[in-house]
């Protein structure tokens, strides 16, 4: 039987360039179309010497495939999408286009009018950890964003167990590359080497998908979330430190923090990407992989859950979370491709 032929609009982004490196190692698939306006005509692997197992020439249009990710960048990745979708073709947008339910977000946030709303109601929020039978079912799974990927994990049981006051700050630093690999000032090595920096405190693009999926989870009244993102001189990796209240009286009499632990063991207990850890995790302990590990906790002098959680941007946070989605669009199984450990050094 002949495997699902894969393809990647953009592949010369670094989210295009890690979903070609880890699909060149896939078993149940053929990636046999990539494309690339900028490099369009040259060989993969002249371009990009470190997928040199990659006998594909990088193309202008996409060739027939089976499944398309779409790796384009915001307002410009629906153009690609959407006549694919009319050809019935499945689709995995790694873009924001089709990641918010309400249309009016994106004028807000990203300041354009979506240009096929009716679209939006139809594509799954691709974090299987939520979504999974959906994701199954979908002809379009909008990928979500790293830095909501790394905070909904580390969220999401204790909102579901309503154990938390709505009050919530995440603290998020991530790598550069999360910012692209297009040109930018803010991106150039003597600007990011040995600088920390918040930024978008007056709310960052990704903030509606952290509102929207934990929203979705609340059982009491609006979540109120302040996120702050940072840019930490690194090139790949992520970290968010959650923090909310817990309500009086919704954990037992044994030590807040072990029971905590519990809830969250027993919550991602069949997850096989998610690992609750013993010890606060740290980015590199990630950094390759496809995982995320969480480490729960309780500060007693303020009365307060913490949750730190660290995954791979362009991993878990993009590419590898891509792949965990199309195995689940395609009927594989869902870990095919992405049991490798994280790198170390």
């Amino acid at each position: 039987m002949a495997k699902p032929r894969i393809g990647i609009i953009n592949v010369t982004g670094y989210v295009g360039l890690e979903l070609a490196r880890l699909l060149s190692a896939h078993s149940g698939i053929d990636l046999v179309s990539v494309t690339g306006r900028s490099a369009a005509g040259q060989k993969l692997a002249a371009a990009f010497p470190h997928l040199s197992n990659l006998d594909l020439t990088i193309e202008a249009k996409l060739a027939d495939v089976d499944l398309a990710f779409s790796a384009m960048p915001h307002q410009e990745s629906a153009k690609e999408v959407l006549p694919l979708l009319d050809c019935g073709k499945k689709v995995i947008d790694m873009s924001a286009d089709f990641r918010l339910k309400d249309a009016a977000e994106y004028q807000k946030w990203y300041g354009f009018a979506h240009p096929a709303p009716q679209r939006l109601a139809e594509a799954v929020f691709g974090i299987p950890e939520l979504h999974r039978h959906e994701i199954g079912e979908a002809a379009l799974v909008a990928n979500p964003g790293c830095y909501p990927t790394c905070s909904v994990l580390a969220l999401v049981p204790a909102v579901k167990a309503d154990i938390i006051e709505p009050d919530i700050i995440i603290d998020s630093k991530s790598g550069v590359s999360g910012a692209g690999r297009s040109l930018k000032v803010g991106s150039l090595f003597c600007e990011v080497d040995e600088d920390l920096v918040a930024y978008s405190l007056d709310g960052h693009r990704h903030l509606p998908e952290i509102i929207q999926e934990l929203g979705a989870l609340a059982s009491g009244e609006p979540l109120r979330i302040t996120f702050v993102p940072h840019l930490i001189p690194m090139s790949r990796g992520m970290l968010s430190s959650c923090y909310a209240t817990l309500k009086p009286n919704k954990l037992g009499s044994r030590k807040v923090g072990e029971e905590l632990r519990e809830l969250y063991r027993r919550y991602y207990a069949d997850e096989p990407f998610v690992k609750i850890v013993e010890a606060p995790p740290h980015t590199k302990h990630v950094q390759g992989s496809n995982y995320c590990h969480i480490y729960p906790t309780f500060d007693p002098r303020t009365g307060r859950l913490i949750v730190i959680s660290v995954i791979d941007n362009l991993g878990k946070g993009a590419a590898g979370q891509g792949i965990q989605n199309m195995n689940l669009m395609l009927g594989l199984p869902e870990i095919t491709g992405l049991l490798m450990p994280g790198l170390f050094p």
